[in-house]
């Protein structure tokens, strides 16, 4: 009592409660990814970023998102699966980028990158833009060369050549001699017509093949992208395709390097020579110091990344580690939808495997198709299904199967309408990621 009673008599002394921290401020949303300034001097534009990714996510979604294209964002990300990616660990966005060794007027297009360069006429000085594209698949590679636009049309009818509708009809997929405007077009809403007969500037209805060699010769771009550019650009505006999978670039005096990987046509031997060479004139004329370990580890991973390679400049880790954290957005653009698993309806079983990431593989494979194949990878029995569905009657399975068959070599099953996908014991597998 006698200590209760000193301490309430006396002068104790209460700390007032600590004031918590201030939270972090929140990650930003985006950067830029299309618009960019550059003085004439300087080649490298943009920056890296990088975003969390969660279960559910495929790198198709979130390269349509920041605007680039499926290889930029593999290459730029070693190792990671594209369709069942990690949980977890954060992605790098290569936002930013090494202008072509091209005239800056009109449109440049480097294969290599699978990325176009618009130069506007009456832009600011200084002000481009550019986007991913798809190209040629081997054998019918996107030609290199000068060319222009002679016409534009909003809402194209596609012609198909004989050899398209050759190849088409072989495979059990026979084209009619021309194809109206509409979801089946695959020259999308427009069309840019370039003064080499036969090729074209285009969207697609196939998104999901931009940043793959996978069109018979045209340039095709996500159909957000198509709409932005084609009111910018004029009958009779250029038109440069090249192929450089080797940029050098300048940005705030430093000298910078991108490798991409070449593609099979190219000799890699003469690249590197003539790279090397300009690489040494360049020493001699401005007075720099190279790091050629650097360059070396550079074309050695070929990740697309605009790395500085003058001695002394910071490695390829620490240019990485520099990337803008970004705040996750609440759902990726573009991204299919699936119909509820218990809608009903006619199925077509498309795969079975003995390991739950293969069939969630190729369940996303589907869902990312042209139109998409909705489908969900699900346990059944000892194993898992990919299940794609459900489908209103029995020729649209029928056709989705015939599909399935022709473009990526699946013998699928086609199942009649049950009450849900409980088919057999079959359980849906959660899909989440946003």
């Amino acid at each position: 009592m006698a200590v209760a009673g000193a301490l309430l008599g006396g002068c104790a002394f209460t700390p007032p409660p600590r004031e918590a921290p201030p939270s972090p401020p929140p990650l930003p949303l985006a950067v830029e990814k299309h618009r960019f300034s550059v003085a004439g001097d300087e080649s490298v534009v943009g920056q890296l970023a990088s975003v969390e990714i969660r279960d559910g996510d495929t790198l198709s979604d979130i390269a349509r998102h920041y605007g680039l294209g499926f290889q930029e964002l593999a290459e730029a990300n070693p190792g990671v699966d594209p369709w069942v990616p990690e949980a977890g660990r954060r992605l790098v966005l290569p936002l930013q980028f090494t202008l072509p060794d091209a005239p800056r007027k009109g449109m440049v297009i480097n294969l290599a990158t699978m990325r176009l360069y618009h130069f506007p006429a009456k832009a600011a000085e200084g002000v481009i833009s550019t986007y991913p594209v798809g190209i040629g698949k081997e054998g019918r590679s996107t030609p290199t060369g000068y060319m222009t636009v002679v016409r534009k049309t909003e809402f194209p009818t596609w012609y198909p050549t004989e050899n398209i509708r050759r190849d088409h009809a072989l495979k059990g997929d026979p084209l009619p001699p021309a194809v109206s405007p509409g979801p089946d077009n695959p020259l999308g809403d427009y069309a840019m017509y370039l003064s080499r007969p036969q090729y074209l500037i285009h969207g697609t209805n196939k998104p999901y093949s931009i940043g793959f060699r996978a069109s018979n010769g045209c340039i095709r771009l996500y159909p957000e992208d198509i709409a932005a550019v084609f009111p910018e650009v004029k009958p009779g505006a250029a038109v440069r395709i090249v192929n450089q999978p080797y940029l050098v670039g300048r940005k705030g005096g430093q000298v910078y390097l991108e490798a991409h990987e070449p593609y099979e046509e190219l000799n890699r031997a003469r690249l590197k020579s003539e790279l090397t060479a300009r690489l040494k004139r360049l020493e001699k004329k401005d007075g720099v110091v190279l790091d050629w370990t650097r360059v070396e580890q550079v074309l050695s991973e070929a990740r697309g990344i605009p790395v500085p390679i003058q001695a002394n400049s910071p490695p390829m880790a620490a240019v990485v580690a520099q990337a803008i954290e970004l705040r996750r957005p609440v759902a990726w653009f573009g991204r299919p939808e699936l119909p509820a698993a218990d809608a009903g309806g006619w199925l077509v079983k498309a795969a079975t495997t003995h390991e739950e990431s293969s069939a969630r593989r190729v369940a996303a494979v589907l869902n990312h198709q042209g139109p998409p194949i909705p489908a969900r990878a699900v346990k059944a029995g000892d194993g898992f299904e990919v299940l794609a569905g459900p489908f209103k009657d029995d020729k649209t399975a029928k056709t989705v199967a015939k599909r399935l068959k022709i473009d990526l070599e699946l013998d699928a099953e086609v199942r009649p309408p049950v009450d849900s996908m409980h088919v057999a014991g079959a359980r849906p597998l959660a899909r989440s990621g946003q």
